[in-house]
């Protein structure tokens, strides 16, 4: 009667033990479901809804979107987990810079741990970095026969050049480094774009308190630096050296864009040049405007490791670049105020910035070449 006893007491035991093992798993699988279903339709209403939803989201169209995924896949070598695949992975990222979100809030829209959040965003961004190459522009003189209004007074031509303050989190002891002349933490970067509002060339790592020519020349040393043709030059402002292959314009003339709006007719070579000269290297204030209006997370101070926050600067340039490319049309050009109604280039590239007489020479000549035909096309 005992051993009927305790086999009894241990039948009943078990069945308790697997009837609450049951319970467990079942509950346990409906969170996963749920967790499941929310990621489903938020990528869905983030991404997969619509262009204006997929624009607003991450900053480019459906098309853009998967058009990068690919190239992620393939040259970023970007790969899905077993519970993330690459499109939510990218559409977080994208979501993150686009509208500068933190990790509480992505947790909570895709029900997601911040741990796994942060692994897939580095994840990402490194996959982005690989895609250098693929999506910096390769720059493309202005030919002689251009009729562009702007840059046909610029010949040989590849673009232009500016540096650009962009706000940094860094330790206390470094803020004296990073503090510009607006008594801001910032970083320097240098940026150098085509005629069409593409970057060539990003160089992230400066502090604030660095002169732009100084970062201009670093970019020139550096092994896999800015490289300039003989030939050819960029336009670039005051700020930097008026040397070989780096066109700025004369100190001691009317120079920005409102001196002109005012109704003043240009009366020497050198007022003309000036005049022209700051309508076409507008290019790359044009350039960095769209670059922060598109990506919020450079406007403000980031909290990331500043090592990091440079890597998501360049990341930003590259998408830039990719939208620019993908898209017919980039909406968000059209919001900003417009300030105007190939191959491979080969040769010896300059490793220094210096002023020389036969530069200064040629400025001269093509001041004067550009006003008398200014002025007999008046006449």
């Amino acid at each position: 009667m005992d051993l009927l006893n305790q086999l009894f007491f241990i039948t009943y035991l078990t069945t308790i033990i697997i009837l609450r093992y049951r319970s467990i798993r079942k509950k346990s699988g409906g969170n996963s479901y749920h967790r499941h279903l929310v990621r489903e339709l938020t990528l869905r209403r983030m991404v997969f809804n619509g262009d204006l939803e997929c624009l607003e989201n991450t900053r480019m169209d459906r098309h853009s979107f998967h058009r990068l995924c690919d190239m992620l896949k393939t040259t970023g070598r970007l790969s899905a987990t077993r519970n993330m695949n690459v499109e939510e992975m990218v559409a977080m990222f994208l979501h993150i810079i686009a509208h500068d979100v933190k990790n509480r809030v992505i947790k909570r829209q895709f029900a997601r741990s911040g741990e796994t959040i942060s692994r897939q965003f580095n994840k990402v961004l490194n996959s982005i970095i690989r895609l250098y190459d693929d999506l910096l522009e390769k720059p493309e003189p202005v030919p002689e026969d251009s009729t562009a209004s702007v840059w046909k007074w610029f010949k040989n031509c590849l673009g232009a050049l500016d540096g650009t303050y962009i706000k940094v989190n860094v330790l206390a002891e470094d803020r004296p480094r990073y503090r510009t002349r607006k008594n801001e933490i910032a970083t320097n970067v240098l940026g150098v774009c085509t005629q069409d509002l593409k970057f060539i060339y990003v160089l992230t790592g400066w502090e604030g308190s660095v002169a732009d020519s100084r970062v201009l020349r670093n970019a020139i040393f550096r092994t896999n630096g800015l490289k300039v043709p003989k030939g050819f030059y960029y336009l670039c402002d005051a700020g930097y050296t008026n040397g070989e292959r780096f066109l700025a314009p004369y100190r001691t003339e009317r120079y920005h864009l409102n001196e002109w709006t005012e109704g003043h007719q240009p009366n020497t070579p050198r007022e003309f040049f000036n005049m022209k000269h700051c309508l076409a290297r507008n290019v790359i204030e044009r350039c960095f405007g769209l670059l922060k209006g598109r990506w919020a997370i450079l406007r403000t101070k980031s909290f990331y490791p500043v090592k990091i926050q440079y890597r998501i600067i360049t990341a930003c340039c590259l998408l830039h670049n990719h939208i620019r490319r993908e898209m017919p049309i980039d909406p968000l050009e059209n919001e900003l105020s417009e300030v105007t109604s190939g191959q491979g280039l080969d040769g010896d590239v300059i490793r220094y910035v210096e002023t020389s007489d036969i530069w200064s020479t040629w400025k001269d000549d093509l001041a004067k070449e550009m006003f008398n035909k200014w002025r007999g096309a008046r006449h």
